[in-house]
């Protein structure tokens, strides 16, 4: 049954539509222009053709929107109404499964939903099991991503490799690289791996964790598809492109620095949405130079090329957004550099003139210094803790929380609480019914989980 609020979007947008095409053709016409193609050349035999090929894009694109802005305000009020608390471990075993369903072997299978399950023990819930489903699931069946493919080493030498993950999973190509960063390192003392044709490799803090269980300083990051505008730009450009270090502590965890170098990442949004919160002011820009904060308008708008990310710092230089914007294209060029990479247009997941999905090959790196090679690991360590211990007991502001926190420090207390006093991770409404889609949609997945923890 479709409600009122959904029935105010259709004609809403039907309206957006027929006023957006209505003034496109005015435009066309006032230029002179209505009958050129492409390529610049008269032809008014293709006006008609073109002309309707335009508004059926634009028609099947308001449909999809109609369709999420009415699956996110469903998902929102049912994620609202009925949160549980399942097993850490039941929610692996269940993402290993339907990795397995997708056809990946045992071992990409165990290493995908690891990497998946650690992100939400971390509370770092926009990126584990809310990604399972749309990131990775989704794909598959687009045929935009695959499950199982070969890694090839293209080119290595004892302190490098580049690697091609030929668009296969990249929640496992990214585990692979930085192994085998470690290994160099371990060996020779740094280790540095590019990597080209790989797809979305979930948080980037992982890999920095990898590197500092194995005394190792970690160093990563990777493109995506484009969501930053630069400075004074309001197209969107850049990945939101995470630069992250882990250097390991004296501490019960490590420092781990894992953000995006814009001040906020889709991923987040989409939560909003789940939420049904506004985004906050300065996050994302659209077209007319204007800040936004009506989430699913931003959605609807990212999509469609319309609205952009702001970088870390904000729009334009008053709050120094050039420093994100510089950092985000170090990411960028790091990830397509080494590799030939794409960038921009070509790693958006969408082919423009037709609306279909299309791959995205992204590109990764991985660094690894063994700290051995420099000093013990011990002094290290140590060194490390005292500056963070430092600057966690410093002085607090009278107006703040009364605690000062360090990189890494809130998801370590986020896991302990969750593996511990919680007893699991929460599973809202929207994503137990990606779970249902899933099982409901693979006949294995049905027979090994009849019925879930959140339906007795």
């Amino acid at each position: 049954m479709v409600d009122t609020v959904t029935v105010d979007i259709y004609f809403s947008l039907r309206v957006l539509l027929t006023t957006c095409t209505a003034n496109a053709n005015a435009n066309a016409n006032a230029n002179g222009d209505s009958n050129v193609d492409s390529n610049g050349s008269s032809n008014g035999s293709s006006k008609e053709p073109a002309a309707k090929k335009q508004k059926m894009n634009q028609e099947t694109q308001t449909q999809t929107e109609i369709k999420t802005q009415t699956k996110t305000q469903t998902e929102s009020k049912t994620e609202k109404e009925t949160p549980v608390i399942i097993d850490f471990e039941y929610m692996k075993q269940f993402m290993k499964d339907v990795f397995l369903t997708y056809g990946c072997t045992p071992e990409q299978a165990e290493t995908s939903s690891e990497v998946l399950i650690e992100a939400d023990k971390r509370g770092i819930d926009s990126h584990g099991l809310g990604r399972l489903k749309p990131i990775y699931c989704d794909r598959i069946d687009k045929g935009i991503l695959w499950p199982n493919k070969p890694i090839h080493i293209l080119k290595e030498t004892e302190t490098t490799a580049l690697v091609d993950g030929n668009l296969g999973l990249g929640l496992y190509i990214g585990p692979y690289c930085m192994q085998l960063a470690i290994d160099k390192a371990k060996k020779y003392g740094v280790g540095f791996v590019a990597c080209q044709n790989s797809t979305h490799y979930g948080i980037a803090g992982y890999y920095a964790s990898m590197a500092t269980d194995a005394g190792c300083v970690g160093f990563t990051g990777t493109n995506a598809r484009p969501s930053i505008a630069p400075t004074f730009g309001v197209e969107p450009m850049l990945g939101t492109n995470p630069l992250v270090f882990g250097i390991p502590s004296s501490d019960e965890f490590p420092f781990i620095i894992d953000c995006a170098t814009s001040i906020n990442q889709r991923g987040k949004i989409e939560k909003y949405a789940r939420d049904g919160v506004d985004t906050p002011k300065g996050a994302v820009i659209d077209v007319e130079g204007i800040e936004r904060t009506d989430t699913e308008g931003i959605l609807r708008d990212m999509v469609l090329g319309k609205c952009a990310l702001t970088p870390l710092g904000g729009a334009g230089e008053a709050t120094a957004g050039y420093k994100g914007y510089g950092w985000a294209t170090v990411v960028e060029l790091l990830c397509t550099a080494f590799q030939s990479g794409p960038f921009g247009e070509d790693i958006c997941g969408v082919d423009r003139e037709t609306g279909k999905p299309k791959p995205m090959p992204l590109g990764h790196f991985f660094l690894a210094i063994n700290i051995e090679s420099l000093c013990s690991l011990d002094t290290f360590e140590k060194n490390t803790g005292n500056l963070l211990k430092a600057l966690r007991e410093s002085k607090k502001s009278p107006l703040g929380p009364g605690r000062i926190w360090t990189a890494g420090e809130k998801e370590n207390d986020a896991r302990v609480f969750r593996t511990g006093e919680q007893g699991g991770m929460k599973v809202p409404g929207a994503l137990q019914k990606n779970m249902i889609d899933l099982r409901e949609a693979h006949p294995e997945l049905k027979e090994k989980y009849a019925k879930f923890p959140f339906e007795e």
